[in-house]
């Protein structure tokens, strides 16, 4: 099979397909005849093949995927005028924490918003698929420890945990609810519900303030989830 052909049969499957392909998947097409650089190669023509339509090609962190442009979402919407998913300061804070100090218990949640987490904020994550329990912290009680999940990454138009926004040392950016609510993707709106932008803005401050930046064990943690 030539070069032609086998881009040809990429984006064919990669276009009829509803969920992220990986390499490995991707490989089966060709019956393994085709390398996993080979096929990585293939996949860099044909986003440079689409870099001037209005779908892209990506990779994600479940595989590759064709999606809208940012830019087309005004117009897509209002092909199906559906409002985003909203969510309240709670939730988006508690996510928040987990995306950036993951892996954490509730009891870390609570130490670090200063307020109990009511376990329906939890639950709302995981039946959305954004975190899940990944194991249980060796001390009294033995607490579930929990982490965000491909999913999130997926939905969010991520390939990995690296590449959410970088807070800054002080905490002046205020950045944990406002990173998950203004980062580009196609699939899910991180809207807060039904408070002004300033309610949103102040949030943010609170949620920044109150989680340092991470630190060099939980830098190690995070890397390990990805892998």
């Amino acid at each position: 099979m030539n070069t032609t052909d086998a881009r040809r049969v990429l984006e064919t499957a990669l276009i009829c397909s509803q969920q992220p392909l990986p390499v490995r998947e991707l490989r089966v097409l060709f019956n393994d005849e085709l390398g996993a650089d080979t096929i990585k190669s293939l996949l860099g023509d044909l986003q440079n093949e689409w870099g001037q339509r209005g779908v892209e090609l990506v990779q994600v962190a479940s595989g590759w995927r064709f999606q809208s442009r940012p830019a087309m979402r005004e117009y897509l919407d209002r092909l199906h005028p559906e409002k985003p998913p909203r969510y309240t300061r709670a939730v988006l804070e508690t996510l928040a924490i987990i995306a950036y100090r993951q892996p954490v218990t509730r009891g870390d949640m609570e130490d670090i918003r200063g307020v109990t987490i009511n376990a329906l904020i939890l639950k709302q994550l995981e039946d959305r698929g954004w975190v899940e329990v990944i194991g249980h912290r060796e001390t009294v009680g033995r607490p579930a420890l929990f982490a965000t999940t491909r999913q999130f990454l997926d939905d969010l138009g991520l390939e990995s945990l690296d590449q959410l926004p970088v807070l800054d040392s002080s905490g002046q950016q205020a950045q944990l609810v406002a990173a998950l609510g203004n980062i580009s993707e196609p699939q899910v709106g991180l809207a807060i519900e039904s408070q002004p932008d300033t309610d949103g803005e102040e949030a943010a401050a609170a949620a920044a303030q109150a989680v340092p930046p991470a630190d060099e064990d939980s830098a190690d943690a995070t890397r390990a989830i990805e892998t």
